[in-house]
């Protein structure tokens, strides 16, 4: 049976003529009024009810396939998809509807990255769109097609795009890093890159020092390669050395991976004498460092960095472009000796032959047209606003902040009162508010006083509500 849905079409609307019909169509079947195994109308037929030719239809029907909300049935026409049984609907929200939330580090992923999510990600690890360089990526998308016979058509190499690794090479060298193209190695995003760099050095068994906190998704990574992880204690200007020194010497480390810049999840930053003396550590103890840079856009030109210090002799230099220009490009690169990059390059090709052609040119196309520069100075200065805004707020919250970075997007901040972060993420995320309580970003997840906030999705009434009503809660009787 065909189900009879009239519904009107204005085409003198901003909206394309197909998103008016995707959304339409999608609105019934999100309320009901499109059971599963409806059968929709034939493309001619709605063509002909709304008022519009029959390849607007078709590409609304064929996204809506795409989506998983219809299916194509050969010479039968298009029906609402049906859904599992054991997989229950949130009607209000198109999700999985949840049994119970559990706030562990995959559920922290799963939800991070989920575009529909009507979630506020106060804990989120990137920044909102408005602050990403979008409209060099639509130009520099505009070269590429006007290009005859674009390189990007072909497997690259192996390396990577040879004139972005001429910019980074330069971009290194204006932080006072030498180095040439032999030495750098571009990467599908900056997770290739560290997976990369680690899989070149360790063996199953061999021990690697992480920070504590540190970087969330380092964790699994080590754990898959069979690398003992054993967590340094993070301070307000980098590594305790105390550790540092101690657990190198009894664990025979081969390797450290930390973040020098705007730390992920405290924004601390390494002071100069810290950095020194890492590299004395690395020295004496004979291992090797992963300085895992992803934030270098945002932090002051003038924080000190291990790379600069130590010329990539014993450092591995990770970073990429996702954080400032966009996070769907997926370009990162390492800078290393380059004996290592060998080693990297053969990991790579075994892996994935080569990096993306496509998201390497945009990138190289917007760094050779010289606003980059500009672009990460306007976001430097409306992070710092943003940063002073959320400082106010959540003192006058009840929270205090672990520091006060002099750049980025994180600031870590505890409740003035002993609270379970744990418990608290899993009360927030049942208001549609994720939080990233600081035993997600622990190498053991044991528990922590401290979450992560991100300065731009953190600026919401609805978060500070959210723990006013927390403090409030803890006084009642």
């Amino acid at each position: 049976m065909v189900f009879p849905f009239p519904f009107r079409i204005d085409p003198t609307h901003a909206r394309p003529l197909v998103t008016q019909i995707v959304q339409a169509l999608a609105g019934r079947i999100g309320d009901g009024s499109l059971a599963p195994g409806s059968r929709l109308p034939s493309v001619r037929r709605l063509a002909a009810q709304c008022g519009v030719s029959t390849l607007t239809v078709s590409n609304a029907y064929n996204r809506l396939v795409a989506d998983g909300a219809l299916e194509a049935r050969p010479a039968r026409g298009y029906f609402v998809a049906t859904r599992p049984r054991d997989c229950p609907r949130d009607r209000t929200r198109d999700v999985p509807a949840p049994v119970a939330t559990s706030v562990d580090s995959l559920w922290l992923l799963q939800r991070a990255y989920e575009e529909n999510s009507p979630l506020l990600k106060a804990g989120g690890g990137w920044l909102p769109e408005e602050y990403l360089f979008t409209d060099a990526i639509r130009h520099a998308l505009a070269v590429q097609a006007r290009r005859p016979d674009p390189a990007i058509m072909r497997y690259g190499n192996p390396y990577g795009h040879p004139g972005l690794r001429q910019s980074v090479r330069l971009l290194l060298a204006q932080q006072q890093v030498a180095c040439d193209e032999n030495a750098i190695v571009l990467t599908h995003g900056a997770s290739q890159a560290l997976e990369l760099a680690i899989r070149c050095v360790i063996r199953p068994g061999d021990t690697v020092l992480v920070d504590d906190p540190g970087y969330s998704n380092l964790y699994p990574t080590l754990q898959s390669l069979g690398a003992r992880i054993v967590g340094i204690p993070r301070l307000q200007d980098g590594p305790c050395l105390e550790h540092l020194d101690r657990l190198a010497h009894r664990h025979a480390a081969r390797l450290f991976v930390t973040n020098t810049r705007l730390h992920n999840p405290t924004g601390t930053s390494y002071s100069a004498p810290i950095a020194h003396q890492a590299l004395m550590l690395a020295e004496r103890h004979d291992f090797l460092i992963v300085e895992d840079d992803i934030f270098a856009g945002l932090a002051p030109e003038d924080t000190v960095t291990l790379a600069r210090l130590d010329q990539l002799r014993r450092v591995i230099h990770v970073s990429s472009f996702s954080k400032t220009i966009s996070p769907g490009l997926r370009v990162g690169f390492l800078a290393c000796r380059p004996d290592l990059a060998q080693h990297v390059l053969r990991l790579k090709m075994a892996g994935s032959l080569t990096s993306s052609g496509l998201g390497e040119s945009i990138v190289h196309t917007i760094l050779t047209e010289g606003r980059y520069r500009l672009h990460l100075a306007r976001v430097r200065d409306r992070l710092a606003v943003a940063r002073k805004s959320l400082y106010d707020a959540l003192d006058d919250a009840g929270l205090d902040l672990f520091c006060r970075p002099e750049g980025g997007m994180f600031v870590w901040a505890a409740p003035r009162r002993p609270m379970n972060m744990r418990a608290l993420a899993e009360r927030a995320a049942a208001r549609d508010i994720m939080l990233a309580p600081g035993c997600l970003f622990r190498p053991d997840q044991d528990e922590s006083p401290w979450m992560r906030l991100n300065v731009i999705h953190a600026n919401d009434p609805r978060l500070f509500s959210f723990l006013h009503e927390a403090m409030q809660n803890l006084d009642a009787p």
